[in-house]
Order: C-alpha cells, then structure tokens, then sequence
C-alpha cells in the first residue's frame, strides 16, 4: 500500500499531503487558540484537519520507509547522511502532529458551550487557557518538524 501509486513511489506523492495539511493544521490551531471570535468559524476546519493531517504524515513517514528499503537500503556516504537527517524528523514530526491533534480537538471541545451555559467555555476559563497553550507549544513543534522533514527531504534529492 506504501510502496507506489500508479508506479510512482507513493512517497513522493504522499509527502505533498503532509506538508500542506500539517501547516494548515498548525495556522487554523494556532488562530483558534488565539483569537476567540474565530471559534465559530474555524471549529469545523480545526477538527478535519485534526483527523486528516495526523493520517497523511503517517502515510508519508510509511511510505518513506519502503522507500528507502526499495532504492535506498545500501546508500552510505554523503547521501546515506542526508537519508539518515531526513529520515531522524519523521518521528518527532508524527509525535507531534498527533499531539497537535489531540490538544486542538480537546480545545474546540472545550470551548464549545455546554447545553445548560450560554457562551461560556465547558470547563471554565482557566482550562481553556491552559488547553490554548499546550496547543499552541505542540503547533510550534510541529510547523518546526514539518519545515526540517519537508527541508532536509529536499536536501536528500536535489543534494543541496
């Protein structure tokens, strides 16, 4: 299922997924936790992408790995470096983007009024609070692992 599509290694298609959704999950997460007028409207965007992008890194940290059992087993020297670079984020990246997930999904849930309360966040103020600022932490540390997995990728192929 990881190894190609169409042919093509399923890596090189499937990254595209991760480093759209990934950083579209940390913008959305982060403007939700900051900006409390937006709630209303980014809830929905904040949850699919809280599903979507935990499923594409994983796809894409999968299919790399068959990658490099495919065409890459052997490579050592100046490339085999740049592989292994890559290849050490994938896993802080998939940590952090699940994280990322979990705490924005509990913030929207958090933040949505309960049946008997009239536009006052479920567990109170100081939940959300808190809620706001693990989520803001994991967005930072996952838009820090996307750019050096996306960066040190693109290092390994066109050997910058």
């Amino acid at each position: 299922m990881f190894d190609q599509i169409l042919g093509l290694p399923a890596h090189s298609l499937m990254i595209h997924f991760a480093v759209v959704l990934t950083p579209l999950l940390v913008a959305t997460a982060v403007g939700y936790a900051l900006v409390p007028r937006w709630r209303t409207y980014a809830a929905w965007a904040v949850v699919l992408l809280s599903l979507a992008a935990p499923v594409t890194v994983f796809a894409a940290k999968e299919s790399g790995e068959r990658l490099k059992e495919a065409r890459f087993a052997t490579a050592d020297g100046e490339l085999g470096g740049r592989i292994s670079t890559h290849e050490s984020f994938a896993n802080p990246l998939l940590l952090s983007v699940l994280g990322l997930a979990a705490s924005a999904l509990l913030l929207v849930y958090a933040t949505r009024p309960a049946r008997d309360s009239v536009g006052r966040d479920r567990f109170g103020r100081p939940t959300t609070l808190a809620l706001s600022a693990v989520t803001l932490v994991l967005a930072g540390a996952a838009g820090y692992y996307v750019f050096r997995a996306g960066d040190s990728g693109a290092r390994a192929v066109w050997g910058m």
